[in-house]
């Protein structure tokens, strides 16, 4: 049986102040519940986003490895090695924010294209292969599809916490909160009724002594 509120008077004022909180509880129960299940849905639809995602950069990197084996066979590893200091560079991102349920998730942009041309890689053509072109660009799909699943991975990370944390609140209000305001409103109803048979009793008595008198 759920404890009452410690503290509470058994009168008509604390009545009126218990069943107000007791409403606003129910209704903020309600709404934390609705949130909970859209931010659920919406988890849902970001993991299964993510799966799709994931392996879309595992078949790329797939792809860019066997690239990158062919060329080491054609031009030697060391030589694949030096063309690939040619291309090094840094992508900057620029990362805002986005609203899912009120909660922020956030969206990263590369500041430069990540698939470049050939001439843009830094090394020349009679220094490379078809094959040193096609694993630099595989790689480079990959990087685009790497970027687009961190944000998807931090998403889901950032909406399974507010779910974790809308649970524990729909919880603590459903288990604890309106549970105890309801056994606190019983009990000043009881003492209220108790009080007033009391009263009733105490002003029988008098009209009673008063009569026979």
């Amino acid at each position: 049986m759920p404890e009452i509120i410690e503290g509470v008077s058994p009168t008509r004022m604390e009545l009126l102040s218990i069943r107000r909180k007791e409403k606003i509880a129910e209704k903020g129960h309600d709404l934390l519940r609705e949130k909970r299940d859209a931010l659920i849905a919406e988890f849902l639809d970001l993991v299964g986003n993510v799966r799709g995602k994931r392996t879309e950069v595992e078949n790329k990197l797939s792809d860019a490895f066997t690239f990158l084996l062919l060329a080491q066979m054609r031009l030697g590893v060391e030589e694949v090695k030096q063309l690939s200091l040619m291309t090094q560079r840094e992508i900057p991102l620029d990362i805002a924010t986005r609203s899912i349920m009120g909660v922020n998730v956030p969206i990263l942009e590369p500041k430069v294209e990540l698939t470049r041309s050939v001439t843009d890689r830094g090394y020349g053509f009679m220094n490379s292969s078809a094959a040193v072109d096609n694993c630099a660009r595989s790689f480079e799909e990959a990087l685009e599809r790497i970027v687009s699943l961190a944000e998807l991975e931090e998403a889901v990370r950032t909406l399974a916490e507010e779910v974790e944390k809308t649970k524990r609140r729909v919880n603590a209000l459903e288990y604890v909160v309106i549970p105890r305001l309801k056994a606190t409103r019983k009990y000043i109803q009881m003492r209220l009724e108790e009080m007033e048979r009391e009263n009733f009793a105490r002003l029988k008595k008098i009209k009673v002594m008063l009569e026979r008198k």
